[in-house]
């Protein structure tokens, strides 16, 4: 039972700072809160637990808060559209900069409409192979690369047509590698560090409809790369399945600094 436990405990709240070439000397840090993974539609999300980790993001009190994608169980529509109401809680996310998401690949297989729908009551907008300024930062939402919904190209002309430093959020983070160099950041989340992780075995899920779920280099936590910092949660939600083992659930909160002279 205690994986079950493990699936439904209070997301680990995990921080870094992260200093960005391009934001202007002397600006105010940027802190910034990714989430993924809710997977609502099983009792290891149910709207109460979603609205307790609402109240414990707000406490970290973010400028931004990025959703990665996933907010559903399941890979067919028959009752997506019913589970996408237990997203109602994110109604309640405070963010000065704002509430932005991006779809997975389980939103995209079950009823996208109905989640986009859903979230545009909460007040989050979703940024498709999209970009918008906000300050100094172009915040990049490039779509799903397991599910093929991503368009780079389109996502990189949006962010130079906007200008300012790019901050690219994902669902998957095996599209790190094939970033424009100037792109120092990428947050994702999708391989939930793996669920289930076994000593000496490692991830036991490796792969899914018949293709790799994951680069195991972006299985988890912070990689620091050729110049970039790519950042993976765990997730807070489980999907299908509400166990976790070797994989707490988490969620991050990223400061950005700009860098030292």
């Amino acid at each position: 039972m205690h994986f079950f436990f493990n699936a439904t405990a209070t997301p680990i709240e995990r921080t870094a700072t992260v200093a960005l070439d391009g934001l202007p000397k002397g600006s105010k840090p940027i802190r910034v809160a990714l989430l993924s993974d809710i997977h609502v539609g099983n009792v290891g999300m149910r709207p109460a637990r979603l609205a307790q980790i609402v109240r414990a993001v707000n406490a970290a009190r973010p400028d931004l808060v990025l959703l990665a994608g996933d907010f559903v169980i399941g890979e067919q529509k028959a009752g997506a559209a019913m589970r996408a109401l237990d997203l109602a809680p994110l109604a309640g996310l405070r963010a000065t900069g704002g509430v932005y998401a991006v779809l997975g690949n389980h939103d995209h297989w079950t009823d996208p409409a109905a989640i986009r729908q859903n979230l545009a009551r909460a007040g989050v907008r979703v940024l498709e192979n999209e970009a918008i300024r906000s300050g100094p930062l172009a915040l990049v939402g490039i779509g799903d690369r397991f599910s093929r919904h991503y368009d780079l190209a389109r996502s990189v002309a949006r962010a130079d047509a906007v200008g300012g430093v790019p901050l690219a959020f994902t669902h998957s983070p095996d599209i790190a590698p094939d970033l424009p160099s100037r792109f120092q950041m990428l947050l994702a989340g999708h391989t939930h560090c793996g669920q289930v992780v076994l000593p000496w075995i490692g991830p036991l899920v490796r792969t899914s409809h018949g293709h790799r779920l994951y680069d195991p280099r972006y299985r988890c936590g912070r990689i620091d790369t050729a110049g970039r910092s790519v950042f993976v949660t765990a997730g807070v939600g489980s999907g299908t399945l509400p166990l976790r083992i070797g994989a707490m659930p988490d969620w991050w909160l990223i400061v950005l600094t700009p860098r030292p002279s």
